[in-house]
């Protein structure tokens, strides 16, 4: 008996599925249904129920359950206390909103190269509720997304957060200090997706102002940064993403009697047994902040 069939026969049990435990684990599923028939032949007794769709838990293998999360937390502890850094290895998956990777991706991924040297990054960037469900359903490990991921088997904390600043082209002729939220409704505003955090809060603004506001939604922060420069309309960004912008003068930062709350981030990953890499990259993550905020005061 050994970690790695534990582990698959966990993670079967949990997503119901040899052919999900497979995407998870990056085996194939012959490679799947193999470690499970030899612990099954170890143990003398069958673990699943496979005549339905999904892998079904049979009585000896609720009883196993149990104690394969004993054993595997018991291991993750071994390698947190004991294993060194260069020796651990394998794939984690970072779902990431596009405000991350603008910001704190590459310093991450420089801490994680520098720690992990053996593990391998796989990148997904995405908007936050499309993160949230590809956690849920296992298909990335860590994701730092605005809003909190209310699921079992997994823990949201807070991250990092961004003031959002009115910014426009100089095409825009709009000199008015402070700008009102009825001449702000007049131009057409470029922001994040429907149903963000943003999007809803600029559409409860001017509604009341303005039913016939243009209001332009895009996932892509390239996007909405290209169409503000070329004077589309205006956008509440983070000034962080846009210092090229501004320096240049492409982009100008406006007064606006209404600002836009602050983008909150968070990071949110599975506390399901065998995850240690997953926690201590979050950790690492979190540190990271925390420490470079300390550095700013």
């Amino acid at each position: 008996m050994n970690i790695r069939s534990l582990e698959t026969f966990y993670w079967i049990a949990k997503l119901g599925s040899f052919r999900a435990t497979g995407e998870k684990l990056y085996a194939s599923q012959p490679t799947i249904s193999a470690r499970i028939s030899g612990l099954e032949d170890e143990l003398g007794v069958k673990l699943f129920d496979r005549s339905g769709r999904s892998a079904v838990l049979t009585t000896k293998g609720q009883e196993l359950l149990v104690y394969a999360e004993k054993i595997l937390e018991l291991h993750q502890e071994l390698l947190e206390k004991v294993a060194d850094p260069d020796s651990i290895h394998g794939t984690i998956r970072l779902g990431v909103a596009e405000t991350i990777a603008y910001t704190w991706l590459p310093r991450l991924i420089e801490r994680i190269n520098e720690t992990y040297p053996a593990i391998n990054l796989e990148l997904d960037v995405d908007i936050s509720v499309s993160l949230a469900e590809k956690l849920i359903r296992r298909e990335i490990d860590i994701a730092f997304l605005i809003g909190e991921v209310r699921h079992e088997d997994f823990v949201t904390k807070p991250f990092c957060s961004y003031s959002l600043t009115w910014v426009a082209s100089e095409k825009q002729m709009l000199h008015e200090k402070p700008l009102s939220v009825s001449t702000l409704a007049q131009v057409p505003i470029i922001t994040y997706p429907r149903m963000s955090e943003p999007h809803i809060y600029i559409r409860s603004l001017i509604n009341p102002v303005s039913r016939s506001i243009q209001i332009h939604s895009s996932s892509s922060l390239s996007t909405i940064i290209r169409m503000t420069v070329d004077g589309v309309g205006v956008s509440a960004l983070p000034s962080e993403i846009v210092t090229s912008e501004l320096e240049s003068g492409k982009l100008r930062k406006l007064q606006v009697e209404a600002n836009v709350p602050d983008l909150v981030f968070n990071v949110a990953y599975t506390t399901a047994p065998g995850g240690y890499i997953v926690r201590a990259i979050a950790d690492l993550a979190l540190n990271l902040v925390s420490s470079e905020s300390r550095e700013l005061r």
